[in-house]
């Protein structure tokens, strides 16, 4: 008991959750006379995971991205293909932030990163201010199902289910969540009376020219994998690769000695805070898997719980908490072991469960009044939380709109997979 009042006590005076995850995965074990050996086992075993790699690599090509100008050139390629729509450039927002969160993992990137372009542009546009800030804040994490997503990656390596089928099953909720936050746009944009951009072919072949050496990324990672040619994690090393010629000494937007040193200090310390959470974490899991917590939860909901249905809209209840308190790495870490078991038994398909599970985080991002993007925003755009609740509310309700969607229709995130005949 007084461990435990230790433990909340750390917590609440905000002691990061690595020490958090350790100290009660040490405890655990030391109370049950395990060798506390046990913890360092599992860093091991997070060490000697194959897909691994894919991690520092992706972040790094995310961050050389968002440093260099790409940013620039893809909206303006954005704008060229749908500025002409009514909320032209909130489509374009949507569109861009997607694409950097695939690639960073991390919602927070995208926001600062963009934030300072995309913002202002809205503003000069005549957008209302709650309206721009609640776009770019709830964008921020609109692409965390899309490849190569590092919390796909993370969620493949934890509950062990192939990273290549999370991949093609993020696709078609992705889809969803852009196109709802797109038909929004369109309407915000009709009733404010925005004045549309002109269509314009050679502004296409002209952006097209400017981005033409990042546009290639995605066919290099999706074709690149689904072709059978490389593997998840050679697509990583050489997504990093490429972005790094590219910025540096093809484009020329990043100085080898100013800014290369800068962005791989920012990138390592993410990845290195990842791999912190996620090993401790792991030995955390490994003790309640070790003491059969799964099948005492089980038999517990069992007699309360009677149908897929019901399970699964209590899985969203509590995921959604879940997301409001911790991050997402750390609750993919910490909660996947334990509901996956419960999951299986109640007949959900894991990968439709990852689809579940991400959504849910993302509803967490902007969820009051812990959600991450709100506090992000807050800090880029100098507006009280107050203010940010009220601007993402509208991107929040849509969230949820597609979060309920994904988990009551399997077939929206399984159908390419059985389409594809991917295994």
């Amino acid at each position: 008991m007084g461990i435990t009042i230790a433990l909340s006590t750390l917590a609440l005076l905000g002691t990061p959750l690595f020490v958090l995850f350790g100290a009660s995965a040490l405890t655990l074990f030391m109370q049950a006379h395990i060798n506390i050996s046990a913890v360092m086992i599992e860093f091991y075993r997070l060490a000697s995971a194959p897909t691994l790699s894919a991690i520092p690599f992706f972040t790094f090509a995310g961050f050389i991205l968002a440093e260099s100008n790409a940013p620039k050139r893809l909206v303006n390629v954005a704008k060229a293909f749908v500025g002409f729509l009514p909320g032209g450039l909130p489509i374009v927002t949507v569109l861009v932030c997607a694409f950097f969160t695939a690639f960073t993992g991390a919602s927070g990137v995208t926001i600062i990163a963009l934030g300072g372009l995309l913002y202002p542009a809205l503003m000069k546009e005549k957008y209302k201010e709650r309206f721009s800030i609640g776009v770019v804040t709830s964008c921020g994490s609109i692409g965390l199902l899309l490849p190569p997503s590092l919390p796909l990656i993370l969620y493949g390596l934890i509950a062990q289910v192939s990273i290549d089928k999370l991949f093609i099953a993020g696709i078609l909720p992705s889809l969803l969540l852009v196109g709802l936050f797109s038909i929004y746009s369109c309407f915000i944009g009709v009733r404010s009376k925005i004045e549309r951009i002109p269509f314009k072919p050679k502004n296409i072949w002209k952006s097209l020219k400017d981005a033409k050496w990042e546009m290639p990324l995605p066919i290099i990672v999706l074709y690149g994998i689904y072709g059978g040619i490389i593997t998840a994690s050679e697509a990583a090393a050489i997504t990093a690769i490429y972005a790094f010629i590219v910025e540096v000494f093809i484009i020329k937007d990043l100085k080898l000695k100013r800014d290369v040193p800068k962005i791989m200090v920012e990138s390592i310390t993410m990845v290195g805070g990842i791999l912190i959470i996620l090993g401790v974490a792991m030995g955390l899991t490994n003790y309640l898997v070790d003491q059969d917590v799964t099948t005492q939860i089980f038999n517990w909901v069992k007699p309360h719980i009677t149908s897929q249905a019901m399970f699964l809209l209590l899985l969203n209840v509590f995921l959604l908490i879940v997301g409001s308190l911790m991050d997402i790495f750390s609750a993919i870490i910490v909660v996947v072991p334990i509901i996956m078991p419960l999951a299986l038994k109640y007949g959900v398909n894991p990968i439709h469960l990852g689809m579940i599970f991400l959504t849910n985080l993302e509803v967490g991002y902007l969820h009051p009044p812990l959600g991450l993007n709100l506090f992000i925003a807050s800090y880029r755009f100098k507006k009280s939380l107050y203010e940010l609740y009220w601007a993402t509310l509208p991107f929040l309700i849509l969230v949820i709109i597609a979060l309920l969607v994904i988990t009551y229709v399997p077939e929206l995130s399984l159908y390419l997979i059985k389409m594809l005949n991917v295994r």
